[in-house]
C-alpha cells in the first residue's frame, strides 16, 4: 500500500482517539525498531496530545518505542532541511547558472551530486527510517565534497545542532501522550 493510503488509513483510525475539541492536526511515519509506527498528532485549545499507533492501528504503549519514533521522525525532518544548505532548489539553479556562464572544472560532478540528493529526498508523506537518514547524509556528503567541501560536514554539524530539539520533540510526545506508557 502506498504510504499516503497507508497515513489516510490510520488518520481515519486515530480520529477516533481524539478528546472532544482535538482535531487530528498530522501524522508521522517512521520505521523503528523493528516496526512501522504513525505518530499521531492531535490538537486543541489546550495544546497538543499525542498517540502512536502501530501498522494495525493500534495505540503503542512502549515508551522505548514511542519515543524511537518521535526522535527518528525529528532527526530526518532536520536532515530533509539541512541537505544541500537547506536551499537545493537554488542550489540547482545556481549551479545550472555556472556550467553556462563559467563552466568551471567539476561543475558536472557538483550537479550531479545535487541532482542525487534532491532523487533521495522523499516527498510527504515520507516513512523516516534510519535508511532513509543514511541516505541522506551521504547524498549531502557527496554534494559537499563535489562542491569543495574537504573539512567538517556542515550537514553533520547541522544534525549535531539538532540534538536539543530532536530532544524536545521526544519529551513533548512523551509527557503529553494520551496513554500510560510502559
Amino acid at each position: 500500500m502506498p504510504v499516503a493510503e497507508d497515513v489516510g488509513r490510520i488518520a481515519s483510525a486515530a480520529a477516533a482517539f481524539a478528546d472532544s475539541g482535538e482535531e487530528l492536526a498530522g501524522v508521522l511515519v517512521a520505521e523503528t525498531l523493528g516496526r512501522r509506527v504513525y505518530l499521531c498528532a492531535f490538537e486543541s485549545t489546550d495544546g497538543r496530545a499525542w498517540l502512536a499507533l502501530g501498522a494495525a492501528a493500534d495505540p503503542v504503549t512502549d515508551g522505548r518505542l514511542v519515543r524511537e519514533a518521535a526522535s527518528l521522525a525529528a532527526l530526518c525532518e532536520v536532515a530533509e532541511e539541512s541537505a544541500g544548505g537547506g536551499q537545493l532548489p537554488e542550489l540547482l539553479a545556481r549551479l545550472a547558472e555556472l556550467r553556462e556562464t563559467d563552466n568551471p572544472e567539476g561543475i558536472e560532478e557538483a550537479e550531479a551530486a545535487a541532482l542525487s540528493l534532491a532523487e533521495t529526498l522523499q516527498p510527504e508523506p515520507r516513512v523516516a527510517s534510519g535508511a532513509y537518514l543514511d541516505a541522506l547524509g551521504s547524498a549531502a556528503r557527496r554534494l559537499e565534497q563535489a562542491l569543495g567541501e574537504s573539512g567538517a560536514s556542515p550537514f553533520a554539524a547541522a544534525m549535531q545542532g539538532a540534538v536539543g530539539a530532536v530532544e524536545g520533540l521526544a519529551a513533548d510526545v512523551e509527557s503529553n501522550y494520551k496513554m500510560a506508557l510502559e
